[in-house]
């Protein structure tokens, strides 16, 4: 088990007993996900960027334009990268007990530019995890593609994961009170298929589209 609590910004201050810091649990949350924020400094003035990203080994990913600003001065610098799932809604017996059902998780670290073969390489893997099967069924990426793409990393080395699981946590004497209280779970899901106006005659949806489950519902 690795521990990912290295200094004291990483450690669950709030509800303290819903920290996580194994590193095994941590991927977990970060694999059934596919959109995260991720913050930093730029000209002494806060930015949070959502993006799409990925996790490959101890790395996680994200990409953008290559004319992006905010990319190329990223580069080097500290960041903060957050993920969350709304699991449900917890209705209590008061206001104040309502509360979410959630994993959520957050790390620390400085930003890495991916370049040469490795950024050709994840920017595959990061087609293939999501859609598995499709990289193969495209037209290859060219130079100038990739070239207009900058792929940035950041070590899962630094941070903490935080979850809130089950039933509502009421005060004693509300227990006695006549008023439903349980979990609204929620979920997302992938909706019908809608086909580009533009695809050829006779074009049909491909296997690894069919059935297609988002990572979290995914075994």
């Amino acid at each position: 088990m690795t521990d990912l609590r290295k200094t004291g910004r990483s450690a669950v201050k709030r509800m303290k007993e819903r920290g996580i810091y194994d590193r095994k649990q941590v991927n977990e949350i970060l694999d059934a996900g596919f959109m995260c924020h991720v913050a930093y400094t730029i000209d002494d003035h806060p930015y949070c960027t959502p993006t799409l990203f990925w996790r490959s080994g101890d790395h996680v990913y994200w990409h953008g334009s290559s004319v992006s600003r905010f990319l190329k001065q990223a580069v080097g610098a500290p960041a903060c990268l957050t993920v969350t799932h709304v699991d449900g809604f917890v209705m209590a017996r008061s206001a104040f007990n309502h509360s979410m059902n959630y994993r959520s998780v957050m790390l620390f670290g400085r930003v890495e530019e991916v370049t040469g073969e490795a950024k050709s390489e994840q920017l595959k893997v990061m087609v293939e995890q999501l859609f598995p099967g499709r990289w193969d069924e495209l037209r290859p990426v060219t130079d100038k593609e990739i070239n207009a793409t900058t792929v940035l990393r950041m070590a899962i080395d630094e941070g903490s994961a935080k979850v809130r699981a089950g039933d509502p946590s009421d005060n004693k004497a509300d227990y006695e009170l006549p008023i439903w209280a349980g979990v609204i779970p929620l979920s997302m899901a992938p909706g019908e298929l809608v086909p580009d106006p533009a695809n050829l005659p006779g074009v049909e949806v491909p296997a690894h589209l069919r059935g297609f489950t988002l990572p979290d519902d995914r075994d």
